[in-house]
C-alpha cells in the first residue's frame, strides 16, 4: 500500500489550499480514508473522514465549514479543500487509508499559513 500527497505549501491567511492523495496497492473504494494534521511537538490530530463509497462523512468541529474531504474511486484518489485558512492550520498534513485494522500513512505535505 503506497499514499502519497500534494498540494501543500505556503498561502496567506484567508487562502485555499486542496490536498490531494493518490492511493496504489490496495482496493481503494474498500478503504475509509482520512486526513490527519500534525505540528512540531503535538500528536497527530484527524481532522476529516470519509467512509468508503463515501457513505458517511466527518469533521473535527474546528475545520467544519472549511474544510471538505471528497474521494474519486475511479482515480484512488481523496482530497481536502481547505478554505478560508489561518496560521492555526500551518501542519503537516497526512493522508490516511484504513480497512478494519489495517492501516496506512502517506509521508505527509506540509501546509504553512503565514503573511
Amino acid at each position: 500500500v503506497q499514499l502519497v500527497e500534494s498540494g501543500g505549501g505556503l498561502v496567506q491567511p484567508g487562502g485555499s489550499l486542496r490536498l490531494s492523495c493518490l492511493a496504489s496497492g490496495l482496493m481503494f473504494s474498500s478503504y475509509d480514508m482520512s486526513w490527519y494534521r500534525q505540528v512540531p511537538g503535538k500528536a497527530r490530530e484527524l481532522v476529516a473522514v470519509i467512509s468508503s463509497a463515501g457513505a458517511s462523512i466527518n469533521y473535527v468541529n474546528y475545520v467544519k465549514g472549511r474544510f471538505t474531504i471528497s474521494r474519486d474511486d475511479a482515480k484512488n484518489m481523496v482530497y481536502l479543500q481547505m478554505n478560508n485558512l489561518t496560521p492555526e492550520d500551518t501542519a503537516v498534513y497526512y493522508c490516511y487509508g484504513s480497512l478494519g485494522r489495517r492501516g496506512s500513512w502517506g509521508q505527509g505535505t506540509q501546509v504553512t499559513v503565514s503573511s
